[in-house]
């Protein structure tokens, strides 16, 4: 077996077992000696190829900052039937309301939320601190010092980004948002 194929087979069985996404660092520290970041990128993405042109029920793919084997999305009401899963749990509209506002303004405050919402967000935000999708990133040095909130590597994990620049522009985010709204 050739040593470009041993490390994307290594890799591959490492995301298989791996509980969240790894970060390419981690896999070349494992890999070897003389084996860097670049060649297990290049891997991670000739992996990444492959489970894509075989149309596999997997795909690996960028997130929260690393890398990750997934199932298909398409996949997921038979996985959750074949598990026994009860549908999961889904973000209510005000939850989504202050996730967006803190994943574009972070770090912000919850009166700055509560001015943006035009309603008391403090609940919502206790509950997405303890479905960890916010954290609390220290105290504003205004009166108060009231605490600052940020989005957490969970939020990109659920949202299946590799980072906050991959978000939607504001732009785009409007753009879609006036489409459905003129399209009723």
């Amino acid at each position: 077996m050739s040593e470009t194929l041993r490390l994307q087979a290594l890799c591959e069985a490492i995301l298989a077992v791996a509980r969240e996404p790894v970060v390419a660092e981690a896999l070349a520290e494992v890999a070897g000696e003389g084996v860097t970041v670049a060649e297990v990128e290049a891997a991670l993405e000739q992996v990444r190829c492959k489970h894509e042109a075989e149309g596999s029920g997997l795909v690996v793919e960028r997130v929260g900052g690393g890398w990750r084997l997934a199932t298909r999305a398409e996949h997921e009401g038979p996985l959750r039937q074949f598990l026994g899963l009860r549908s999961r749990a889904r973000l209510s509209q005000a939850g989504l309301e202050v996730l967006a506002i803190v994943a574009y303004r972070q770090p912000i405050t919850l009166p700055e939320i509560n001015f943006l919402r035009g309603v008391s967000s403090a609940a919502v935000i206790r509950t997405l601190i303890d479905r960890k999708l916010l954290a609390v990133a220290g105290r504003k040095q205004v009166v108060g010092t009231p605490l600052l909130y940020r989005t957490t590597r969970e939020f990109l994990v659920h949202f299946g980004l590799p980072d906050l620049a991959s978000l939607p522009s504001l732009e785009e985010v409007e753009h879609v948002a006036g489409e459905g709204v003129s399209g009723t």
